[in-house]
């Protein structure tokens, strides 16, 4: 069997053990086993790609391919180790830019190094390919890195409203698919340079046009794109493993972006085309009234004579590092024989289960991590919520103020319970930048200062 068979063998195994991947990531209790089968198909394809490499390449082939993993494990590892969870949203988008950058240049490449063809038609079909594969790639570079930019608060999280924004997206979509005819009836570089700049200028204009509400979906939307990037860059290199993996990120993202939308009551066709349609909120300056403080023994004292008590996280627990301390408070709570359970919202955090993520790490036991829709019957029978760093995800004014700028997105309804902690380090608007009534309703308290530290008040009065 030639090396051209072992490699397409193993690039089978490595899709399957992708599919087996995302099956298990898709519950908390196969999670790991769900990485693992993705760290292992990954593996067999990185081997299967040297021992294509050795025996179809040169010498200098196999240094290079050696040289080129090295670098990117070393990075790889590095970024792995010194990231923080907080971090973990933009270093994705980061990771996404990558892709599309890797997409283009092998665009680029199928050019540059444009093979014989017997066909006609098969030329035509090459060009195409390479035309695609750039604009989608270079959609993807852009997006990802104005989303890393947003995620990490190097740039303003609002979204870019340029005059007449949706013609210049919907403008740069025609303008795409004439140069692509143009291409693919007569090739020339002018051409490939030209759809390079409009799709990097797209990229760029798509995302800053959405707001930071927006984020989580956004990032999953750039997942998607990355997996198409990849697919593209497949038929390109004519590889099986990266035609397959491309589409199987492309559409789980895509499915993801869509779920989540849902949730967020959010249009999908308005948010993946730059928030089409959505035009900037009122400024929000209404006199909300007088806000309360609470201190952490007096908490602990409303926590005693609970009944039931749920706990709604948010980026803010993620800032503080907060998981640790608020899992021992649950275990204190729970041994006193108080029902103690977690409402996570779809988008709590920067990323889609980032909450999750972090409440599996401190141990907290999945059976009272619950989602939005199975715990928002239980609010108005519960004693106390305490909201952990969350804003946006429990403003009423989602439900109550159609001028909102989050009008109509799902919250967590926790005003309904008998009383709410919020804890904060200030009055500060949350990441979509809107005022939350919550903090000024009768049965709300602020719980002010660093959340860990906070919460690790609380666990002394207790």
């Amino acid at each position: 069997m030639d090396s051209a068979s072992i490699a397409t063998a193993a690039y089978i195994v490595a899709s399957l053990l992708f599919i087996l991947s995302l099956a298990g990531l898709s519950k908390h209790e196969t999670a790991s086993q769900g990485v693992l089968f993705g760290i292992s198909g990954m593996t067999i394809a990185l081997v299967a790609t040297f021992v294509l490499v050795a025996d179809l390449g040169s010498t200098t082939s196999v240094v290079l391919l050696i040289i080129a993993v090295a670098i990117g494990a070393a990075i790889g590892l590095w970024r792995a180790r010194v990231v923080e969870m907080t971090g973990m949203p933009e270093l994705i988008a980061l990771l996404h830019s990558f892709v599309g950058l890797a997409a283009v240049l092998v665009g680029w490449n199928g050019y540059l190094e444009h093979g014989y063809f017997e066909l006609q038609s098969l030329e035509d079909i090459h060009n195409a390919e390479v035309f695609i594969g750039v604009f989608i790639g270079a959609v993807t570079f852009t997006g990802s890195i104005v989303a890393f930019l947003k995620l990490s608060a190097r740039i303003k999280s609002s979204p870019l409203m340029l005059p007449g924004k949706n013609y210049i997206n919907l403008g740069a979509l025609v303008l795409f698919v004439a140069l692509t005819i143009w291409f693919v009836i007569s090739p020339a570089l002018w051409l490939l340079v030209a759809v390079t700049v409009v799709a990097l200028a797209l990229g760029w204009h798509l995302v800053a046009s959405i707001g930071g509400g927006d984020m989580p979906v956004v990032v999953s939307m750039l997942n998607s794109y990355s997996g198409w990037a990849a697919a593209a860059s497949g038929f390109l290199l004519n590889n099986d493993a990266l035609i397959v993996t491309g589409a199987l990120v492309g559409s789980s993202g895509a499915y993801l972006s869509y779920i989540m939308c849902q949730a967020m009551n959010r249009s999908f066709i308005s948010v993946i085309a730059g928030g089409f349609g959505i035009e900037a909120g009122p400024a929000d300056d209404k006199d909300y009234g007088e806000h309360r403080e609470i201190n952490a023994e007096d908490t602990a004292e409303l926590l005693k004579n609970a009944s039931s008590v749920i706990i709604t996280p948010g980026y803010g627990m993620a800032v503080a590092q907060a998981q640790y301390p608020v899992a021992d408070l649950v275990r204190k709570l729970r041994e006193r024989g108080i029902d103690v359970k977690f409402g996570i919202h779809p988008v709590a955090g920067r990323l889609p289960g980032h909450m999750n993520v972090l409440l599996a790490e401190a141990k907290v036991p999945y059976d009272i991590v619950l989602e939005m829709d199975e715990i928002n019957d239980d609010f108005k029978d519960t004693s106390v919520v305490l909201v952990i760093g969350a804003n946006d995800t429990v403003n009423p004014a989602a439900t109550e103020d159609p001028s909102s700028p989050i009008a109509g997105m799902p919250v967590l309804t926790v005003w309904e319970a008998t009383d709410v902690v919020v804890f904060k380090r200030s009055m500060a608007t949350g990441y979509a930048g809107v005022q939350n009534p919550l903090f000024f309703r009768e049965n709300s308290q602020m719980l002010f200062g660093d959340a860990k530290e906070r919460v690790e008040d609380i666990l002394k009065a207790l």
